[in-house]
């Protein structure tokens, strides 16, 4: 059975939450380090975007630079996403593509079941939407982006704990004419949130899904191994640069 790494929920900032999932890909596939699943929140908050995204198309700069929201691009696919401290718990998951079906929809519908399964443990009935967000009676509570490179899988996504649209709003690039009461009332229809349905702390939600995602796997709790940190300093002036947030 293969061993997993395990790591523990941890907060840092942006630029180093991908670092660090980009130094665990690599580490993974030169065969220095097991699949490893870690937790994550984004101290400060953030946005994020798309590896073949626009910074300037899809966020509201100078807001998010005045509020001190900092701006980061993946190296996954997919859309903008605020990450707010308080309102969402953020995992990864890293390991070799064997692990995982070849199916890049039959990954997302495996991976994210195990988010379904945690969510289920407090109460919450989810579903799989592919190709890549989790639902709750068609409002989406999770979101998924993947990317595979060198034979290395890496998924991340959030689990909505709150939600904060009007906020999220004001720091993507939404017309003014589409920020009004009816807008945002228009957007929370569309998502739900953790704490809307089932009143669990943030904690509980962490354990859950923590559950989830080591059931039936063996596994060892474990930090970054020091070649893994070294590199993800080294990644962090990547992911801090504007040649690389403002490439497109």
């Amino acid at each position: 059975m293969t061993l997993w790494r395990i790591m523990q929920l941890e907060e840092h900032n942006a630029y180093a939450n991908m670092a660090i999932d980009e130094a665990i890909l690599e580490s993974v596939r030169d065969a220095r380090s097991n699949p490893t699943i870690r937790f994550y929140r984004w101290n400060p908050c953030a946005v994020s975007i798309g590896r073949f995204q626009s910074m300037n198309d899809e966020v509201n700069v100078s807001r998010c630079t005045s509020e001190g929201v900092t701006c980061v691009r993946r190296i996954t696919g997919g859309g903008a996403v605020y990450h707010d401290y308080d309102g969402e718990l953020t995992y990864s998951i890293i390991g070799k593509e064997v692990l995982f079906p070849k199916s890049i929809w039959e990954s997302y519908r495996v991976i994210c079941g195990r988010i379904i399964k945690g969510l289920g443990k407090i109460g919450i009935n989810a579903e799989f939407s592919p190709i890549n967000d989790i639902t709750v009676n068609g409002r989406k509570i999770s979101g998924n982006a993947q990317t595979r490179r060198e034979g290395v899988l890496l998924q991340h996504g959030t689990i909505l704990y709150r939600t904060d649209v009007a906020r999220m709003f004001s720091l993507l690039n939404v017309s003014k004419e589409k920020i009004s009461d009816k807008m945002i009332k228009s957007a929370e229809d569309r998502v739900t949130s953790v704490y809307s349905l089932s009143k669990v702390s943030f904690q509980e939600l962490y354990e859950a899904i923590m559950a989830a995602m080591t059931e039936y796997r063996e596994f060892e709790m474990g930090e970054l191994s020091p070649i893994e940190a070294s590199r993800a300093s080294e990644l962090v002036r990547t992911y801090s640069s504007n040649s690389w947030n403002f490439s497109r």
